[in-house]
């Protein structure tokens, strides 16, 4: 029997990412989110959803771009403490040793050391409640050769990103393939 647990923010998983984004003098921030995902195919577009309290969300509303940076597993310890502290008072960049690199599509730094980026400019912004959603048309993805599977895209188990529980309030990875997409299902 299921047992009601309310209405919560438990939809699992949801994806680790570190958005990228300059403030108002110029200065490249990061921020770790986990209230984000893919939200069209045409134009390909995500959506990351933050507070009006982060020092990332004036950003955003200034800039008008962002990217969403995909860190492996192995980058755990960098993305928590992303995630811990402010931008306004500290140079995550620096603290973290990242490399904040100038996107030449959008205006926002990504991070040279994650596998995966994704170069976004924001399409909408929708006010919901505590939360913002901007959504991004993608304008780019840029990944790293070794991220890359047989057929040139990005590959899940190469890459080895992170999922947040946070119902659990914890990190995890990703595990084995199970089986092929739009086919494992099918009835003969």
């Amino acid at each position: 029997m299921k047992k009601s647990l309310g209405a919560k923010t438990l939809a699992q998983p949801a994806p680790v990412w570190v958005v990228g984004s300059y403030d108002a003098q110029g200065k490249p921030n990061i921020m770790t989110i986990a209230w984000g995902g893919i939200c069209c195919s045409q134009p390909p577009c995500v959506t990351v959803s933050l507070r009006k309290a982060t020092y990332t969300y004036g950003s955003i509303k200034e800039r008008r771009a962002y990217t969403v940076n995909i860190p492996s597993a192995a980058m755990v310890k960098e993305v928590d403490y992303i995630g811990t502290v402010s931008g306004r008072n500290i140079d995550k960049f620096a603290v973290t040793k990242l490399t904040p690199v100038r996107s030449e599509l959008v205006d926002a730094p990504y991070i040279k050391e994650f596998p995966v980026v994704i170069e976004c400019r924001v399409l909408h912004t929708l006010e919901i409640g505590l939360h913002t959603q901007f959504i991004g048309e993608i304008a780019d993805i840029k990944a790293e050769e070794s991220a890359l599977g047989e057929k040139g895209l990005v590959d899940i188990l190469m890459v080895r990103p992170l999922i947040f529980d946070a119902g659990q309030g914890a990190y995890y990875g990703v595990g084995e393939r199970i089986g092929k997409a739009f086919s494992i299902g099918k009835r003969e």
